[in-house]
């Protein structure tokens, strides 16, 4: 062999599976008209894979010298339908491959093929006549491990070698041929068999397929649909390539039908030889593939809802599921697609689609006609559904969250820790900044710091003018300036929040930080502070509550919200005090809170977006 195996087995198969070696064992089997192909597994347990050896035994042709003469040279093949290659893949899991073969009924030829392998190393002896066939025994297994059983087990064997060579087993069956491929497995004291043969593939009805990219190349698409008992249902579908299926992502495995066998085989003379060296991978030019694969799909969906109507209904009701999750992409769905194609796939085309009708919008500038205009209505409505769907769904994230979940994940929720975020960039952090979640005035900030240190607070409020010592730092801290050209003081709001669960004395810890968090702040009131807001969001006990009761006023809420107005001396050396609003609001009923605020805006919208 004129090739450095141990190179070229790396380069070819370097992402191959040990299923690989029966595909290409059976493949040359046919290739020399055998009728009987054993497989024959041998492993001492499923946890000692240095023990595995595969014997494969054919009655074909056997290696006669014009067979061997090609084995010995790789790339030497007489059509563009035979690689030449796989050979290499016995390679990629065995250390030591012995052949033995018969051929001319009388000749015996018997090789070792490795890395090492030499081309004149072999010995043929005459023997009696005698059927011809071949063994394959590999051994000295490459790997620590066997990466699945499935490679190992002979109805899972089975089952892919029949999607391997669908087509070529349907051809046979076809042109009447006979074959019997059996798999046997030795395993510890116990013995399993699986046989495949011709009547294992079903019967094929033929239609045409239509193609803008094939005019010249005629679609043949081979399928059957059968019903069958749940857990027994199948889905292929796949382009017949030199003999070998490549499946195709015609329906996404979360929509293949349940209780049916479905088989869709696409032949054409244009996928002749249209596999990489490994016959891993197609090389239809991308294009080209797009419009097969739409076209196949397009021919397998109405296949599909033709014999099966109730998959038609079932794709209905998804359709209107989607309207009613995602009203601001109604009218932009792939209707034809939905039930086929993943359900992320499609939301995302219709994200797509969407985007882009907003980018035809805004590069028109101020020089809309009138039914730009009207267009640029409609997607300023669709994206205010998607905020509000966007805030409903973290409403029902913070619903979700449970006792000991941590304040980290609870704080993230409300906006993402160690940020600073700007008014001048709102529009890029609407969905990493829920001040909304307290009341929807908070979004009017100026500028949000998420967990940072306050004397950033401090001198971002005194624009430079008090350097603050303190390094603690308030959970959330938000500014608002009512008209940044004149000196207006600030308003400020510090929120602190505690886990669910955490109890009475985190709680009491909580309401104390706000206290010592206006302690801090209170020496600008008036001056550069002209009003403040302290919120502590806690999971209310029974302990803070009677606390709460005796001094503080419980408010309007969807739960338990208290307020007190509190003096805050400012320090020992000045009888000034100051009031301090302070907010203790029980986490549950602030998302309930925020909930229905939500829901009302919700409501009203998808109301007007309703799609049949």
């Amino acid at each position: 062999m004129k090739v450095k195996l141990n190179k070229a087995v790396k380069m070819f198969f370097g992402n191959s599976s040990l299923e690989m070696v029966y595909f290409e064992a059976i493949a040359n089997s046919l290739d020399a008209n055998a009728t009987e192909i054993n497989i024959n597994i041998q492993i001492a347990a499923f946890n000692k894979p240095d023990t595995l050896q595969i014997e494969i035994l054919d009655n074909g042709e056997g290696f006669t010298d014009e067979r061997f003469r090609k084995f010995s040279n790789l790339f030497d093949v007489d059509e563009s339908s035979h690689k030449g290659l796989g050979r290499l893949v016995y390679l990629c899991y065995f250390q030591d491959i012995s052949v033995a073969s018969i051929f001319d009924n009388t000749q015996k030829r018997t090789f070792d093929f490795n890395e090492d392998f030499d081309e004149n190393s072999y010995e043929i002896k005459e023997i009696e006549k005698t059927h011809s066939g071949t063994s394959i025994m590999m051994r000295n297994y490459s790997w620590s491990k066997v990466k699945q059983y499935s490679y190992l087990k002979p109805d899972d064997i089975k089952k892919r070698i029949l999607e391997e060579f669908y087509s070529r087993l349907f051809l046979m069956k076809q042109d009447e041929k006979e074959i019997t491929i059996t798999v046997n497995l030795q395993v510890e004291d116990a013995h399993n068999t699986e046989a495949l043969t011709l009547d294992d593939v079903p019967h094929l009805e033929m239609v045409q397929v239509q193609s803008s990219t094939t005019l010249f190349d005629e679609l043949h698409l081979y399928y059957s649909i059968e019903e069958v008992e749940y857990g027994k249902e199948s889905f292929i579908a796949a382009l017949s390539v030199d003999n070998r299926t490549v499946k195709m992502d015609v329906v996404a495995k979360e929509n293949e039908p349940l209780g049916y066998k479905m088989t869709f085989l696409l032949f054409s003379d244009l996928f002749e030889g249209k596999v990489d060296l490994a016959r891993q991978n197609l090389t239809i030019p991308d294009n080209e593939l797009r419009d097969i694969q739409q076209a196949f799909r397009n021919k397998v969906v109405e296949l599909i809802e033709n014999d099966v109507p109730k998959i038609a209904k079932r794709n209905k009701e998804s359709q209107k599921a989607l309207n009613n999750h995602f009203p601001h992409l109604s009218g932009y769905f792939d209707t034809k697609n939905i039930g086929y194609i993943s359900r992320d796939e499609i939301i995302k085309k219709a994200q797509t689609k969407f985007f882009r009708a907003q980018k035809e919008i805004l590069d028109a500038g101020d020089n809309l006609s009138d039914e730009q205009y009207n267009k640029s209505l409609e997607l300023s409505s669709r994206a205010l559904i998607e905020y509000v769907l966007f805030r409903q769904l973290t409403i029902n994230k913070l619903k979700n969250t449970s006792k000991g979940g941590g304040e980290i994940a609870l704080h993230n929720l409300f906006c993402q820790r160690f940020k600073k975020f700007s008014k001048d960039t709102s529009s890029d952090d609407i969905y990493q900044n829920n001040a909304w979640l307290l009341d929807d005035k908070y979004m009017s900030y100026e500028t949000v710091f998420s967990e940072r240190d306050m004397k950033e607070l401090v001198a971002h409020i005194t624009e430079g003018e008090v350097v603050e010592k303190d390094d603690g730092r308030p959970d959330i801290a938000l500014v608002f300036s009512n008209d940044p050209k004149n000196d207006i003081p600030f308003d400020v709001v510090i929120v602190e929040l505690k886990d669910r669960g955490v109890g009475y004395y985190d709680n009491a810890k909580a309401i104390k930080q706000l206290q010592l968090r206006a302690r801090r702040l209170m020496q600008f009131y008036n001056n550069k502070i002209q009003r403040i807001w302290f919120y502590a969001i806690i999971e209310m006990d029974e302990s803070t509550e009677l606390d709460l009761q005796g001094s503080y006023t419980e408010l309007y809420s969807s739960g338990k919200m208290y307020y007190k107005e509190e003096p805050i001396k400012l320090s020992l050396d000045s009888d000034k005090k100051l009031p301090a609003s302070i907010f203790v609001w029980d986490i549950d009923a602030l998302i309930n809170d925020a909930d229905k605020r939500n829901s009302t805006f919700l409501n009203l919208i998808k109301s007007k977006f309703a799609v049949d």
